[in-house]
């Protein structure tokens, strides 16, 4: 299994997305502070989403080798929230 490292920031709304048959609501996330917000369509384990704030998580990245038809093809751990600030 393949396992790498990617820092991610998580904004301070979450907004109504499609996935798959259901509506459910989903974290905005970006790589760098240029980039434009993308849905974000999975979880990360071991972190806590509080609305209202902007994150900068470590998290590690997974490639999972069968998945679910309905779910991710990657797993996302939390490695450390590096910053936590009120939008």
């Amino acid at each position: 299994m393949a396992a790498n490292e990617k820092t991610l920031i998580v904004g301070p709304q979450t907004v109504d997305c499609s996935a798959g048959a259901g509506r459910m609501k989903c974290m905005q996330v970006k790589e760098n502070a240029s980039e434009s917000w993308t849905n974000f369509y999975s979880n990360i384990e071991g972190f806590t989403y509080e609305p209202g704030y902007e994150y900068v998580l470590k998290v590690k990245t997974e490639k999972i080798a069968n998945p679910p038809a309905d779910a991710s093809s990657i797993k996302y751990t939390l490695i450390e929230q590096v910053s936590k600030t009120k939008k």
